[in-house]
């Protein structure tokens, strides 16, 4: 099987793609990796657009996309265009079309790029069940590319460039009748429309493979670079997304995890990050995702290459096969890690950093959903009795100087793990080790072990390949041992630590690597307590928000909300908050919140549950991909939408429990 996606596992190596120019502004090649987001503001309403359009740019817009559903909106990109440029502005403006052809190319006239999804640009998406032959298959694939055809002709007379763009959600029926809601049809669905352009010696042509799973999102890009090269095609620029990624922190973690994964492998150039925000709120995220790769070889240290064939398959979801130590590894969900070994003092309220709630006037702890599996206190440990659930790690020293205490599990360095005296827990112990001491020794060593975890580590600027290329090592070796992913931020800029981490941490889960995640902080001596906690209280929640961005943990509920655009029919941010204020206590749920039917119900992917504007004040609600309820009154949609859940018993009710003392 050829896993060649990437210029190298090891090395920060950007995939030299070809350059295509949009408007005086190339992307590929050795040019920057670029930033795009997409306006909000109704496409007929043109200062609306305009003035929005300049606040994306000041913000750090390079390219702004514009829907245009239908031939009035197509034309009055030319109206917007205008104003623009009187205005002094030249951003290079990209038409989003859909379901209407003949709107794509009076766009494509007008414009400097065209977005089109070959899932609904002359294709059918009805979701029925359709049992092509080859013959009729090959009849429908045809009809398509005569429909495209005059598109890609006009692209090519006006020097109009097109981004290709699949969504997981809206592959098409014939797509799915073939190859299945999988990474592969995404990229097939692309394919077929890409095979057509080089047929017509048309190359200004972008791709992306764009879903809210981050793993199918992550995978499909990989499968597509993959055929780019085993079909010959040329090595087109790619734009990178995670769709309908959702709001606030949790949108912001989403992004890093499916975008950070693909940008560590030297993959895109061109981001954008679909947040249900103001789209102005976009573009600097996507910035540091970028910017974080400015230098990033010449910062790095060398990681030794990997020998033979990496033991993964890229293009499709695997955890590693591990044995279970404790509640680690073997079919146990990966466990958080708190570290507390910093902290001057510790006292019951200052647990709920790491997600345990202290009630005084109950005497009692309550577990919240993100509270920690164990806690780190190195040389201190805690000095009273931990609530049910929670687990303690101490230094090795510690450990052996209170009387090796069952209740307390050590954490060792390769030389106290090596000695041939070393005293271990009978159950449970814990490895700190990076790639450069994996050796023979320490590798058979852990081949017997049944009873430790290792805590993987670097302090490689190339942090997330060294630590799979350790992963490697261990699988190559036919070492089982569970791992912890463990990572050091500074917190003196939260944003950047939050993408940071997410990158990290998610890029390796989203291969199936690793059975728990412990991020630590450097602390300042001139913090005071409360700072210290409100820093690792932070950590704690990034660690459950990367599980659930990568999809191996759920602790709370999953809001694929799209980032709003002119086609959108209710005011998005509103009523993804009001949603959110009514659902965010259910765990594991996925609500898709979508703006009109072109982002539903097929955008919202694997959503448990769907709430679709259909028309002004209109809502249809859906179970999965099914509409169960059409053309509900705006007033009464969240109402039903829970009621909805009632009826398939999944609705519990928010408790009312006492504020817990705590930062």
């Amino acid at each position: 099987m050829n896993k060649t996606y990437c210029p190298s596992l090891t090395e920060y190596k950007r995939r030299v793609a070809r350059v295509v120019n949009i408007g005086g502004v190339p992307m590929g090649g050795d040019f920057p990796i670029r930033v795009q987001s997409m306006t909000t503001v109704d496409t007929m309403d043109t200062l609306g657009s305009v003035e929005q359009t300049l606040r994306m740019v000041e913000a750090g817009c390079e390219y702004v996309r514009i829907t245009a559903p239908s031939m009035k909106e197509a034309q009055n990109l030319l109206e917007i265009k205008k104003e623009l440029r009187k205005r002094g502005c030249n951003v290079p403006l990209i038409a989003d079309i859909h379901f209407t052809p003949n709107a794509a190319e009076l766009a494509a006239r007008i414009v400097e790029k065209v977005r089109v999804n070959p899932g609904n640009y002359a294709d059918k998406k009805k979701f029925e069940e359709i049992e092509y032959t080859d013959a009729t298959y090959a009849a429908e694939v045809e009809r398509i590319r005569e429909r495209f055809r005059p598109l890609v002709q006009i692209c090519k007379q006006y020097g109009t460039a097109m981004r290709i763009g699949t969504n997981h959600g809206s592959l098409s029926d014939r797509i799915l009748s073939r190859y299945g809601d999988t990474p592969l049809g995404m990229v097939e669905s692309a394919l077929e429309f890409l095979r057509l352009c080089e047929e017509e010696n048309y190359y200004d042509v972008v791709l992306s493979m764009k879903a809210s799973n981050t793993q199918v999102m992550v995978q499909a890009y990989r499968l597509l670079v993959q055929k780019l090269d085993e079909e010959g095609l040329q090595p087109y620029p790619l734009h990178l997304g995670v769709t309908e990624a959702g709001e606030a922190e949790d949108g912001r973690i989403k992004s890093a995890v499916g975008i950070g994964t693909l940008l560590e492998d030297g993959l895109g150039d061109t981001v954008r990050v679909s947040l249900t925000e103001a789209p102005e709120a976009e573009a600097p995220v996507a910035r540091m995702l970028i910017d974080r790769y400015t230098g990033r070889a010449v910062e790095a240290r060398p990681i030794k290459p990997l020998v033979g064939e990496e033991p993964i398959n890229p293009f499709q979801y695997f955890r590693r096969h591990t044995h279970e130590v404790a509640n680690f590894g073997g079919q146990n969900v990966p466990r958080v890690i708190v570290d507390l070994s910093r902290l001057p003092h510790l006292e019951y309220a200052d647990l709920r950093a790491a997600g345990h709630l202290y009630s005084p006037f109950l005497d009692k702890f309550q577990m919240a959903d993100h509270g920690a599996d164990y806690i780190y206190t190195g040389e201190r440990p805690v000095p009273y009795m931990l609530p049910n659930g929670l687990r303690e790690i101490v230094t090795h020293t510690a450990w052996v100087d209170a009387g090796q205490r069952p209740d307390h599990f050590p954490l060792m360095t390769v030389d106290n793990y090596m000695d041939d005296f070393a005293r271990l827990h009978p159950q449970l112990n814990f490895l700190v080790a990076e790639l450069d001491a994996l050796d023979k020794d320490l590798l058979a060593r852990l081949r017997e072990a049944s009873n430790v975890v290792l805590a993987l580590s670097t302090t490689n600027a190339h942090a997330m390949p060294e630590m799979r290329r350790a992963f490697f090592e261990l699988m190559n070796a036919g070492v089982t041992c569970p791992v912890l992913v463990r990572r050091t931020y500074t917190m003196e800029n939260p944003a950047q630590t939050q993408l940071d981490a997410a990158t990290d941490v998610g890029g390796l889960l989203i291969d199936g690597l690793g059975d728990g995640i412990s991020l630590c902080t450097d602390l300042l001596p001139v913090q005071e307590q409360a700072d210290w906690l409100r820093d690792i209280d932070a950590l704690n929640q990034l660690s459950f928000g990367i599980l659930q961005a990568a999809r191996t943990r759920m602790s709370k509920t999953e809001y694929i909300s799209c980032p709003s655009c002119g086609r959108t029919l209710f005011d998005l941010q509103e009523t993804t908050a009001m949603i959110r204020k009514r659902t965010d206590h259910l765990k594991g749920i996925k609500i898709g919140i979508m703006g009109c039917i072109v982002n539903g119900p097929g955008e919202m992917a694997d959503a448990d549950y769907g709430y679709v504007g259909v028309g002004k004040g209109k809502i249809s609600l859906y179970r999965g991909q099914e509409v169960i309820k059409k053309s509900v009154p705006e007033e009464r949609a969240v109402d039903d939408l829970i009621e909805l859940m009632r009826e398939d018993g999944r609705w519990i009710e928010k408790e009312l429990v006492e504020e817990p003392v705590g930062v």
